[in-house]
């Protein structure tokens, strides 16, 4: 270790770090992780494929689930190459300006997705507390403004942080926590003042992942209101299912954040291998979970789903 400290304390490249103490294990590791981003990749695919493809789906809350899936097949694609390509033994360090690339694209679809379950979250609050007004006010106009609002949230207001990383003096050993690279994990390594780097980063989660928390736990605590409020209990039963999906999502999405900032914050003392294993659950739990939840719970997507696979399994029975 002392040996990659000094070879990598004032280059301009970053060593990553793949399962301390498990190196002789990767070639068999590289077989889960590569059936985790298959599945990231299959799943996610046939979610946006069985949406375009089906004309019943054409509504406001299959819009919001395109753009889920398609944030997670985003994110399985900015970590692909550095996950597996150390498990592969086909890189051991990144440089400087493609760490910040990576940090900005893992950071962006990170306040993307919170957006997207925001906008899910406001989209069923719509439908169950104002359900006559519902398909007057989530037009296709309002929704693609809804997405445009998203991305250059997302897209606009994380450059002025991750830029100033390209003008920080690394002068601590650039060995990373993860096999990726992370904003918190850079400025760790920083001898420089990154006193606007803590402070406008901590904005940006206040104002991004904590206040969309917030927002989503108010629209279900309205929406449990509402349902609460309907007489019948198979109504109240049936209607509380179009959100379980939602709420899965959510506690996927957030539980993996909550889990990774504690052991930055006050894990030091754990064995990086728990960093490690906390910063591969973040990245690839919620783009794997995703397209299995909507897909077992939402009833519409199930039945096309099952279509689909009938479909070609007669065609194969055909052909044979």
């Amino acid at each position: 270790l002392m040996s990659i400290s000094n070879s990598h304390f004032n280059s301009s490249r970053f060593v990553l770090t793949g399962f301390p103490g498990l190196e002789v294990h990767y070639p068999w590791l590289c077989i889960p992780f590569s059936s985790i981003y298959a599945l990231v990749f299959l799943g996610n695919c046939m979610v946006l494929h069985v949406i375009r493809t089906e004309s019943s789906l054409h509504q406001p809350m299959f819009y919001f689930l395109a753009m889920l899936a398609l944030t997670d097949l985003c994110m399985g694609f900015s970590t692909v190459y550095t996950v597996l390509g150390i498990l592969l033994g086909l890189i051991q360090e990144i440089s400087l300006d493609s760490c910040i690339a990576q940090s900005y694209f893992i950071h962006g679809l990170s306040f993307t997705e919170s957006s997207v379950l925001l906008a899910m979250a406001f989209d069923r609050y719509l439908a169950i507390c104002y359900p006559l007004r519902y398909s007057s006010i989530l037009t296709n106009d309002k929704i693609v403004k809804i997405g445009v609002a998203m991305l250059c949230r997302s897209s606009l207001l994380i450059p002025p942080v991750i830029i100033r990383l390209k003008f920080l003096n690394y002068c601590r050993p650039h060995i990373l926590s993860h096999s990726f690279c992370l904003h918190q994990d850079l400025i760790r390594m920083a001898c420089s003042d990154i006193c606007f780097n803590n402070v406008y980063g901590l904005a940006l989660v206040i104002s991004n992942l904590l206040l969309d928390a917030v927002l989503i736990l108010i629209s279900c605590i309205r929406i449990l209101h509402t349902v609460l409020a309907i007489a019948s209990r198979e109504e109240r039963f049936k209607t509380l299912q179009t959100c379980v999906s939602h709420i899965c999502a959510v506690l996927v999405f957030y539980i993996p954040i909550i889990g990774l900032t504690m052991v930055h914050r006050f894990g030091k003392h754990l064995s990086p291998l728990v960093h490690v294993l906390m910063g591969n659950t973040y990245i690839l739990f919620p783009p794997m979970m995703n397209p299995i939840i909507y897909s077992i719970k939402t009833q519409q997507i199930r039945r096309r789903l099952q279509r689909l696979f009938c479909l070609k399994r007669g065609r194969g029975n055909l052909l044979n």
